[in-house]
């Protein structure tokens, strides 16, 4: 007689707490207590008869025994192969719906703008555009299927690509720049109010790379969000240091201007992120190389805009 399957729900847990290497992490990305999550452990590991877990000191977190780490990548791959079966049997019309994951600013100002292009090339796949405000395991989860990142990269076991690279520089609208108030070099900054976006490099590396350093960096209203520090340039609210994949459209349209070269790279690049499984499906694919397409296309107007940088 077969063995009867371990208990399907302590999988789920298992391989959340491995991803992680720690029980709080996985009870917070499965929305569980901690307490549910070492007893689905344990449970788990009574009936497969070995550990799974090296339990290291409080506050130390979790490292996999051997037994643990023989069996995640089978487990992993065989949610992998859930997945995609489950896709398959809920027909065709569900196959051609696509959810992606993406950062709200560059949801907003570079993959709503271009989206269309990919909608009217695939007329038959649906787009759901989900914000990253979403748990940081929605890829993992299957609540997304791509996944738009903002790093260096090192997401392992996953496939990456990267899309876009980015550099910062001051950007305006041209309707602030006066006789009183110019904006000839990068010291007459001192004549304009300084718009912040606290999520990337401030100010005063800006400054500093430009030669100045007798400006006050920590004046002006600050922003959590790239789109709303873009949107206050644009109104004419200060000048902004602008993050050239989220500007660039606005310096097309003559919305904002780029009133010095100098510009500062971003050690951050923009990736599509998907799981190993899920990348063999047609409609991720081709969402997949549309991004990179596009991206190809992005970056080489971003590189023409970007003037000399400051490594």
């Amino acid at each position: 007689m077969a063995r009867r399957l371990p208990p399907l729900n302590a999988l789920v847990v298992f391989e959340a707490a491995a991803r992680h290497l720690s029980f709080t992490r996985a009870a917070e990305s499965l929305h569980v207590t901690q307490a549910a999550v070492s007893h689905q452990i344990k449970a788990l590991e009574e009936w497969l008869g070995v550990a799974l877990f090296h339990r290291i000191g409080r506050g130390q977190g979790l490292s996999l025994t051997d037994s643990g780490r023989a069996y995640l990548p089978r487990i992993s791959a065989g949610f992998d192969i859930i997945r995609s079966a489950t896709n398959s049997v809920m027909g065709s019309r569900r196959s051609r719906v696509i959810s992606v994951g993406t950062l709200d600013s560059f949801g907003l100002l570079w993959l709503l703008p271009r989206l269309g292009r990919f909608l009217r090339a695939h007329p038959g796949i649906d787009v759901r555009i989900m914000s990253a405000d979403l748990d940081a395991d929605a890829l993992a989860k299957g609540v997304v299927s791509i996944d738009i990142r903002y790093g260096e990269g090192d997401w392992p076991d996953l496939e990456v690509t990267r899309l876009l690279s980015e550099t910062l520089f001051p950007v305006c609208s041209p309707g602030i720049i006066s006789a009183e108030k110019p904006l000839r070099t990068p010291s007459d900054l001192r004549f304009h109010t300084l718009l912040h976006d606290v999520m990337v490099t401030d100010w005063r590396a800006w400054l500093a790379a430009a030669g100045v350093d007798d400006i006050d960096t920590e004046r002006g209203p600050g922003f959590n969000h790239s789109h709303l520090v873009t949107a206050a340039a644009i109104n004419g609210d200060g000048v902004a240091l602008g993050r050239s994949a989220l500007v660039a459209d606005a310096l097309a349209k003559g919305q904002l201007i780029k009133p010095f070269d100098l510009a500062l790279p971003s050690k951050f690049s923009y990736h599509a992120v998907c799981s190993s499984g899920s990348i063999g499906d047609p409609v991720v694919a081709a969402f997949r190389d549309w991004l990179v397409e596009e991206g190809r296309t992005s970056q080489q107007a971003l590189d023409a805009i970007g003037g000399p940088s400051m490594l």
